[in-house]
Formats: C-alpha cells, sequence, structure tokens
C-alpha cells in the first residue's frame, strides 16, 4: 500500500480538514460546549460509527477519480493528486477519522493530527499545493504562510455532481490574480478600473493566491492532452468573473497566456449573480474572495470555497468601496 503513494514533491497534494471532509457538527458543538474532554470522549464512544460527507466529500472523490484515470494511463507515474487529512484533531480521534475513511474507501493514507495544535505549519513540509478547511482562522494564516488555501461551505441544498469529471471553478481577480483592479474598484469606482484595464490590457495581472493550484491541474490536464485525449479529459476548468468581456476581459485572459495556462471555459458576467451559472457548470468546488458570491453560489447548491485575500477582506474599505459603488 505504502510503495503506490507518490513522493509529496511530485505529487499535487491537496490537504483537507476533518471538518471539511466530513460532517462533524454534533461533535464540535460538544468541543464548544462541554470541552475537549468531553469532545474525546464522545468520538471514542462513537468511533464505530462513521461520520457523514461533508462538503469536501465529492470534490475527494472526484480527486480519486482522475488518480484511477491516471494510474490506467501512466502506471509508474508520481503526477497524481496526493490527499492528506490535516487536522488539530487529537489522536484519539484518529480512528474514529480512519474508521470512516475505509467505510467510505477513499484512498488517504497521509494523516496530520495535530492535538489541539495549529496544523498550518505543517502545509510546507507536505509540499501542500491547496489546503481546504472549514475554520476560516486557520485558512487566513495559510493565505499568509503563502499556500493555496480557501474556507469550504456546505451548499444549501445537495445537488449531483460528475462521478467522473472533475470540475474546478475559479474567481479571477483576488483568486487567480492579485487584487490590484479591485482595489482600483474599491478606490475609484468602474469607471476608472474601466479605462485602467483598457490601458494595462497587454501588461499581465500579478498572480493571486491560487494560482499554482490552476497551473497544477494544468500540468494533469496536459498528461492527458498528450494521450489525444483533450475532449475526454477528466479535468475540466472555468473562469467564472464579474469582469465585462468586452471592458475587462481581454487582460484577464492574456494575463493566463502570458503564465502559459488557461482555463477550459471563461464566463464573463460584467456584474450578474455567479449562482445560476455555477447551478449549470456543477463544479465540485467554485472560489471566490467575496463572501456574497460565496453566499449565491451555496444558495445554488455549488460547494463554494472563500479565498480571504486581497482588498475586498478589509471591512471598512468594502464599506467605503460600497459608498463609492453606490454613487456611480
Amino acid at each position: 500500500m505504502v510503495d503506490s503513494q507518490p513522493k509529496p514533491q511530485n505529487a499535487v497534494t491537496i490537504a483537507v480538514s476533518s471538518r471539511a471532509l466530513f460532517r462533524m457538527d454534533e461533535e464540535q458543538r460538544i468541543y464548544t460546549e462541554q470541552g475537549v474532554e468531553e469532545y474525546v470522549r464522545y468520538q471514542l464512544e462513537h468511533e464505530n460509527e462513521p461520520f457523514s460527507p461533508g462538503p469536501a466529500f465529492p470534490f475527494v472523490k472526484a480527486l480519486e477519480a482522475v488518480n484511477k484515470r491516471l494510474r490506467e494511463l501512466y502506471p509508474d507515474s508520481e503526477d497524481i493528486f496526493d490527499i492528506v487529512l490535516m487536522t488539530n484533531n487529537h489522536a484519539q480521534v484518529g480512528v474514529r477519522l480512519i474508521n470512516s475513511i475505509n467505510h467510505y474507501d477513499l484512498f488517504i493514507e497521509r494523516f496530520c493530527m495535530t492535538g489541539g495544535n495549529s496544523p498550518i505549519c505543517y502545509l510546507k513540509a507536505y509540499h501542500t499545493n491547496l489546503y481546504l478547511s472549514a475554520d476560516a482562522d486557520k485558512v487566513r494564516e495559510a493565505i499568509d504562510e503563502g499556500i493555496a488555501a480557501a474556507t469550504i461551505f456546505s451548499p444549501s441544498r445537495d445537488v449531483v455532481v460528475s462521478q467522473s469529471q472533475l470540475r474546478v471553478a475559479f474567481d479571477g481577480d483576488a483568486v487567480l490574480f492579485s487584487d490590484e483592479s479591485e482595489r482600483i474598484v474599491k478606490a475609484h469606482g468602474l469607471d476608472r478600473f474601466f479605462e485602467h484595464e483598457k490601458a494595462h490590457e497587454n501588461k499581465p495581472l500579478a498572480q493571486g493566491p491560487l494560482k499554482g493550484f490552476l497551473e497544477a491541474l494544468g500540468r494533469l490536464q496536459k498528461k492527458f492532452y498528450s494521450k489525444g485525449l483533450r475532449l475526454e479529459c477528466p479535468i475540466r476548468t472555468y473562469l467564472v468573473t464579474a469582469r465585462s468581456a468586452a471592458s475587462s476581459g481581454a487582460r484577464a485572459l492574456k494575463t493566463l497566456r502570458s503564465w502559459g495556462l488557461e482555463t477550459d471555459e471563461a464566463l464573463f458576467l460584467a456584474g450578474a449573480p455567479k449562482g445560476p451559472l455555477l447551478e449549470k457548470i456543477r463544479p465540485h468546488i467554485f472560489f471566490d474572495d467575496q463572501m456574497f458570491h460565496v453566499a449565491g453560489a451555496q444558495e445554488m447548491g455549488t460547494v463554494a470555497a472563500h479565498v480571504p485575500y486581497g482588498v475586498a477582506q478589509n471591512p471598512r474599505r468594502a464599506a467605503a468601496a460600497k459608498q463609492s459603488l453606490g454613487a456611480q
């Protein structure tokens, strides 16, 4: 079993917290209201009861489906997804987590259980390409360390997602790209933003926190393309942005091109809600830096993840920007 694991530096490593992978609402309530000892006791008493799937569960299953296809095409390659369960749970809870993973037939061999300490310091040692957690503070800590990370939320209703194709949707500014353009919107309004984007159309935007993850997905996609399987590729990526195609879309696409990257689809919504489009795409996960869009995606049944990066995270600036936009 161990021999089939890739070396971390060769794999695309996805670190997932226990509360992202499984639903642990009752356990979290006990921890918050009754403390760690009662929490551990409860977990030990229920260790033969598997947890219910959490918001990251369909994403992880889709990663494993891609791995299966990669193994068929490249039996000896280490270019696959490697999933690490990263949790600050105590080791006593480990048996229930292992039992749950075995119950759902998940292939997760790497565990990091830190016994109450923050697991963030271990992420770089695992060569983490993406960290998903239900704990917003941990996610901010990871972003501050330069690690692609997002706080994952359960959708308001269940929607069937593809079992054979991993679908990942990204917002652009402050997710794939820096927040440079958003800062201009906040400070000077939309008209100045459009002028700025037109003037800088051929100047690539700086990279955002999830650019490296899109790059990793692209690397795995190319392994299918080289076998003539572009149209049958089990990884599909989407750019879903509030930008307008005519006035500011070119810079986004040219930036991706300058990085040697692309998304399979690019949807420019010109400020329209993202939820209805995401309902059609049915991604396993959608990344956005603004909680407004995360909430809209949730309402339509999309598993959405908040990337706490950029000017939109500053409440005072956001309030000032709201005022500024209201005056347009």
